[in-house]
């Protein structure tokens, strides 16, 4: 077996190697015995072989099923059920095939043994990061169900969070779509009409005219090539976007977008806090638990400049301090840290700055849709104006010359 070990060096970095071993023990012996100091030890390979029957690829566990899952799961352990018994019923009556096979897997291992965390964490991207630091929180400290009822909160906030920014985009993307319609309606059919018209007259048209019929000219007769360069462009960005450097620059620049950028931002903090508040609340010690929240927040740039801050915590110093050298945290995120740690209550005040920023976030986003609608139509009305006003443009002329 292939596992991936977080280890810390005796230069006082933080590095990653992978080794193999016959058990995530003798592997982090053998990392110990070369002067290491282990600090996690994760089964590497599941996840990335795991396929359904007919070779299809597992994909990640829908939150959704995930959630119903976790709240029977409790349930089920809050009656008194063994782990094992309690797997084997989740198992009979799961109906997604994905998850069932998933849940076969995990049956197997806990049958060998094996904790309910190790084996949610040998599917590795399979699960959230969040999920099995939790669930082995829970085991120490004997209060699993507890905690994986707290871990089911957490999921329904995040996910809501979540569907509310989706829903508040929705709108100005409907309205986007029309406008961009419109205005390709009007450039590529009716405009070329008019062209055919001045055409006959064979009078110098003005340069705004010569412009529109132009560039409609164009599109119409090239509308094929406009629509095959879009979507590769497109596609391109998108393969881009998945690698490492294109998904680090995508995720910067959704930060500085005009009134998104300070929301984007605010939901990845507001994700930092909320995972570190619910992993500290399960009982998982600081620096584990602000490595698996820095791990699960989303915008890969906001986790970048949060990263330096393991290592400066683990040396001793204040969370609060790390997260403002971070550069990238609201001043309310640093206040709530500072007092949580004074207070010895930063699982709680983390809990209250996600609110906080939450409530920051729908208040944006109601402001922008406000300002959406006014502008995208002032917009669209300069265009379509434009477009007309280039097309009478010539017979306007020609009305001025018969008058004289």
């Amino acid at each position: 077996m292939e596992f991936v070990c977080t280890v810390g060096t005796a230069e006082g970095g933080v590095v990653e190697e992978t080794l193999k071993a016959h058990s995530d023990e003798a592997a982090r012996q053998e990392l110990e015995r070369r002067g290491y100091h282990v600090f996690k030890v994760r089964r590497r390979g599941i996840s990335l072989r795991f396929s359904l029957p007919g070779g299809r690829r597992a994909r990640p566990i829908p939150l959704r099923s995930l959630m119903v899952f976790n709240q029977e799961l409790a349930s089920l352990l809050k009656a008194g059920l063994p782990m094992l018994q309690a797997i084997d019923l989740m198992y009979e009556r799961q109906n997604e095939p994905m998850f069932k096979e998933v849940l076969g897997e995990v049956r197997r291992q806990i049958r060998d043994g094996k904790d309910l965390s190790f084996a949610v964490e040998s599917f590795g991207s399979l699960f959230p990061p969040l999920y099995a630091p939790t669930l082995k929180a829970g085991e120490q400290s004997g209060e699993l169900e507890g905690v994986i009822r707290r871990f089911v909160r957490y999921q329904k906030l995040v996910e809501g969070a979540r569907r509310k920014l989706i829903s508040a985009l929705v709108y100005p993307a409907v309205l986007i779509g029309l406008s961009v319609l419109l205005i390709g309606v009007m450039t590529i059919y009716v405009v070329p009409k008019f062209s055919e018209f001045f055409a006959d007259l064979g009078t110098e048209l003005p340069l705004l005219t010569r412009i529109t019929l132009g560039l409609s000219s164009f599109l119409s007769q090239h509308w094929l090539v406009v629509l095959l360069v879009l979507g590769l462009l497109v596609f391109g960005v998108y393969q881009w976007g998945r690698t490492e450097w294109g998904l680090l620059a995508l995720s910067r620049w959704k930060l500085r977008l005009p009134l998104l950028g300070s929301v984007f931002q605010r939901l990845a903090i507001s994700e930092f806090c909320r995972s570190l508040s619910t992993l500290l609340a399960g009982g998982i010690p600081a620096v584990p638990a602000l490595e698996n929240a820095v791990e699960a927040v989303g915008n890969a740039y906001v986790r970048k400049r949060l990263a330096p801050m393991i290592p400066r915590v683990r040396e001793g110093a204040a969370l609060h301090l790390t997260l403002e050298e971070s550069g990238v945290s609201p001043e309310i995120a640093i206040e709530m840290a500072k007092v949580g740690e004074e207070t010895g209550s930063l699982d709680e005040m983390m809990g209250n700055a996600s609110d906080f920023l939450d409530e920051e976030v729908d208040t944006q986003m109601e402001r922008l849709l406000t300002l959406v609608e006014p502008v995208m139509l002032v917009l669209m009305g300069l265009i379509v104006a434009t477009l007309l006003v280039s097309v009478y443009l010539p017979l306007f002329s020609m009305l001025g010359q018969v008058r004289d």
